[in-house]
């Protein structure tokens, strides 16, 4: 495939027409990405011998070689799918053959053959990563619009920032806006590198540990790990992309909104000729947004409201949602749904969060100056409750300066 570099495999697989790019563990239903985001679990594959990487957050290289997993003898054909036909009904693999204790054993070896996640790497480590500690002032985990923003002010202050973001670039929602897009994802970003924050991209805050010398975050980057200790922690993870509740909604080609976005404003690919837009009341404004700039790249929208859909058709791809006003032909789904806080890391400091399902989920709960309910830790943007970009970048703008004041 052609590819470019640093695109990627994942959205150099889509522009090449290969959709299907991994099954799913017990039925070996087709599946691919769905956020974009590295979140969702729907792309990994094995990549130059090692299985399980996310194909949208694995940079495209000349020469790599990519395979599809849990699958025989590929992932677009596997016939391993044919245990979706046999058992229809659903298979409970505890209660198979159990009448004859030699046929359960031998019916759960082949459960146990014909699931997992992929097999072992073709070869061993060479090293264990080298592990850098880091004292700074800030630490700024996610690096969206009000992640960036909170940096780039509490930088501006003279303060030691550090700021780590799990996506191959950073810019988060920005990168999936039509009304934002790339330049103001590069803006951000340089405006963070003029103002002396230090950026740790491709690097994924694994848990916080706070037994560990006052409480330490680590961080895994791609060649490295990352023992963090800061005086002052700023959480700007934003909302993860979610499905909306219709039938086979897990069909390939139903996407999220942003990930549809992402595709055509951060990659320049149309995922579809005609495409089906599912919309909550609260996402209508992005979606018109989305909209607008697919008809402006030739794509025929279709908006549908989530009251009225019925379910999605098509096996290996979608190629049709049935609705109450009948049956609208597409060859891709954008799932426009609230994204859900990412909270589970202000959580492990013992932040306090609340269920509100208007803002999309488990929001972190701040007061008026962005503090969460632990010392010295604050949160903006997303993961306080969906904001969008624009008001995001807003918030994290706000708070950083307060962080900067306190520090």
């Amino acid at each position: 495939m052609r590819a470019y570099g640093d695109e990627s495999v994942a959205a150099a697989a889509i522009a090449s027409g290969a959709r299907v790019l991994s099954r799913s563990l017990k039925y070996h239903r087709p599946r691919t990405f769905f956020c974009l985001e590295g979140h969702c679990s729907g792309c990994l594959v094995r990549l130059g011998g090692v299985p399980n990487l996310r194909a949208c957050q694995s940079p495209c290289t000349a020469g790599a070689e990519v395979e599809g997993q849990n699958a025989f003898p590929s992932a677009e054909v596997d016939l391993l799918g044919a245990v979706d036909f046999l058992f229809s009904r659903g298979l409970d693999h505890h209660t198979l053959m159990t009448g004859s204790s030699v046929l359960n054993r031998l019916a759960n070896k082949v459960v146990r053959q014909l699931s997992g996640l992929g097999k072992l790497p073709a070869k061993a480590a060479d090293r264990l990563p080298d592990v850098i500690s880091e004292d700074i002032d800030v630490c700024v985990i996610g690096g969206g619009p009000s992640g960036l923003a909170a940096a780039a002010a509490c930088a501006r202050a003279g303060k030691s920032v550090l700021l780590v973001d799990d996506q191959l670039r950073p810019g988060g929602s920005l990168r999936a806006d039509p009304r934002q897009g790339r330049v103001a994802a590069d803006a951000a970003i340089a405006s963070c590198n003029s103002a002396g924050v230090r950026v740790l991209d491709r690097a994924t805050a694994i848990g916080f540990f706070p037994e560990d010398d006052g409480g330490v975050l680590a961080v895994a980057a791609p060649e490295q790990l990352h023992r963090v200790k800061a005086r002052a922690w700023i959480w700007a993870t934003g909302g993860y992309p979610v499905n909306l509740p219709f039938a086979d909604n897990d069909r390939p080609g139903v996407i999220a909104a942003r990930a549809v976005g992402r595709l055509l404003v951060d990659h320049g690919i149309v995922g579809g000729d005609k495409v089906c837009v599912v919309e909550v009341p609260e996402m209508i404004d992005d979606a018109e947004a989305l909209a607008q700039a697919l008809a402006a790249a030739g794509t025929d929208v279709v908006r549908v409201a989530l009251s009225a859909a019925l379910g999605a058709r098509g096996r290996s791809w979608v190629t049709a949602v049935d609705t109450t006003h009948g049956r609208v032909d597409c060859d891709l789904v954008a799932v426009a749904a609230i994204p859900s806080p990412a909270s589970e890391g202000p959580r492990q400091q013992g932040c306090k969060v609340v269920l509100d399902p208007a803002r999309g989920g488990f929001r972190v709960v701040v007061d008026e100056h962005g503090r969460t309910s632990t010392e010295g830790v604050w949160a903006c943007g997303d993961v306080t409750g969906y904001l969008g970009p624009a008001r995001s970048a807003e918030d994290g703008a706000r708070v950083g300066a307060n962080v900067a004041g306190s520090v």
